[in-house]
């Protein structure tokens, strides 16, 4: 089944490296792009694979660098950025932010494309906000039939929907999301016609609220109204599971961006975050009167195996290609990393993990004091050497100044060196004719890319005394006679910091 029109094409951007023209085919049939690694065997082999390419190569052969790649808000050519500081990928879209927003890399992040099972993210947060864990969930004859990736459900099991949760997110069960999807969308046909409100499916038809087969259509209909409640703009869900072909064929679809905008609220809720953190688990099912353990192994391949790893979800179809929404959480902070469209389902993750890396990497503990001049002054009680950052004119003088420094001479501010280099803006206080040491007698601000990034007082790492009353005789005279022969009647206050260049450029 051909893409839908409203998808982006799947033709190559320019590249700064090609491709292997022997690059295998990765539009391979339907089941052999649906591999997912849903038995422990292929879990633990792709694991493998992913561990030996992690460990001996940064990047596939079948990645590159596109100068149309965006970071931090302009593209790579704009920025002029040398290709080895950007992210090499095999994937085809992708963004990459933080928990607060800020972007760092994006490619093509706006195309409307497939995003296969990282649909399931919208059915987690609709079913976490609809019902207790507590709630029984039955699978039906059409659940436990639909096929691909699977939680091994069985018709006619009875689990919890928190159990169900976990057999929708671990494995990627297309038969769980089906089944929390009729469950739920039961609910939801009868507080429709209760309200006397309609529900509508994606193409805007009314949806029949005493058809019990148009439950699964109730439970998509509220996951495209959270899609618009967050803000996605561009995203549409057709399903709860993801799949695009067949009887599943229609407009699902989402963009990069808007994946990392539900990714990201998802994370809020910490119900939701404990159902992506698990490598493998064993779920109690009710099935035929008796109680039995399903295991679960989890699709997600940096789980345990890179520092921080804590999800998201997986997803693969012949529409949407090797797809990976990862999150990464270090020193408290997340951040995700959407990979859609990727040239195989090892590259996914290998993708994802460059991006952290490239992320983590660049962030610079930037020092605000680079000086070649250093002076002697007490800091918290200890005489130390600290460094001249500038000298301030002393208007009672006529050539006198004072050295300063930054009230904290090792203040350094957190920077994503690809943003740009850092300049330095300096304001001197208007002081008479003696100043003592630590006397605030201007500050500092530093810019990245023209946005401010700190702030530093500067203050006085020496004494200085006034003139005498006699000298400040001397002085008068010396300034007047100045002010009529045109030179000047103090000294000139200078700038001494430096502020080195953080990355190179082409």
């Amino acid at each position: 089944m051909p893409p839908s029109r409203r998808l982006a094409s799947r033709s190559r951007a320019p590249k700064i490296s090609m491709r292997s023209s022997l690059r295998p085919s990765s539009r391979a049939s339907a089941k052999q792009r649906a591999g997912r690694p849903t038995r422990c065997s292929l879990a633990a082999f792709l694991s493998a694979c992913l561990l030996v390419s992690c460990a001996w190569a940064p990047a596939s052969a079948f990645a590159d660098v596109r100068k149309s790649d965006i970071i931090y808000g302009q593209s790579m050519e704009e920025r002029g950025i040398k290709a080895t500081s950007s992210p090499n990928l095999g994937c085809e879209y992708a963004y990459v932010c933080s928990a607060d927003g800020t972007e760092y890399f994006a490619r093509d992040a706006d195309a409307p494309v497939q995003i296969a099972s990282i649909t399931k993210v919208m059915t987690a947060i609709v079913a976490l906000e609809s019902s207790d864990l507590e709630r029984e969930v039955t699978v039906s004859q059409a659940a436990a039939t639909v096929g691909e990736s699977s939680a091994d459900l069985k018709a006619g099991d009875v689990l919890t929907m928190e159990n169900a949760l976990k057999g929708l997110m671990v494995p990627s069960g297309n038969d769980a999301a089906i089944a929390i999807a009729e469950c739920l969308g039961a609910d939801f046909q009868r507080a429709s016609k209760d309200s006397g409100e309609t529900l509508h499916r994606s193409d805007g038809s009314a949806i029949d609220n005493d058809d019990p087969a148009s439950a699964l259509d109730a439970f998509v209909a509220k996951m495209n109204e959270k899609a618009r409640e967050l803000g996605c703009t561009d995203t549409v869900f057709t399903n709860p599971h993801g799949l695009d072909y067949g009887q599943f064929a229609g407009d699902l679809h989402s963009t990069a961006r808007e994946v990392s905008k539900i990714c990201a609220y998802a994370m809020r809720d910490e119900r939701f975050r404990a159902l992506t953190d698990i490598p493998s688990v064993g779920i109690p099912v009710k099935r035929g009167g008796e109680e039995v353990t399903v295991e679960l192994e989890t699709t997600d391949l940096l789980l345990g195996k890179y520092e921080g790893a804590c999800g998201i979800k997986t997803g693969n179809t012949e529409l949407a290609g090797p797809c990976f929404a990862g999150a990464c959480n270090r020193d408290g902070a997340d951040l995700y990393a959407i990979v859609l469209d990727s040239s195989s389902d090892e590259q996914r993750f290998i993708d994802c993990k460059t991006l952290f890396d490239w992320v983590y990497g660049n962030q610079v503990d930037y020092e605000l004091a680079h000086s070649p001049e250093t002076a002697q002054m007490k800091v918290d009680g200890q005489e130390r050497d600290v460094p001249v950052v500038a000298r301030v004119a002393l208007s009672g003088w006529v050539d006198k100044t004072v050295k300063a420094t930054f009230a904290d001479p090792d203040e350094t501010v957190r920077i994503f060196a690809p943003h740009g280099n850092v300049s330095q803006r300096f304001e001197f206080d208007e002081l008479g004719g003696g100043v003592s040491t630590g006397q605030v007698v201007g500050r500092a601000t530093f810019y990245q890319d023209n946005e401010e990034i700190a702030q530093a007082e500067l203050v006085a790492c020496e004494d200085v005394a006034g003139p005498n009353p006699l000298e400040a005789i001397g002085i008068w005279w010396d300034k007047l006679a100045r002010t009529f022969s045109g030179q000047p009647t103090s000294a000139q206050s200078v700038i001494i910091n430096e502020t080195p260049l953080v990355l190179e450029k082409d």
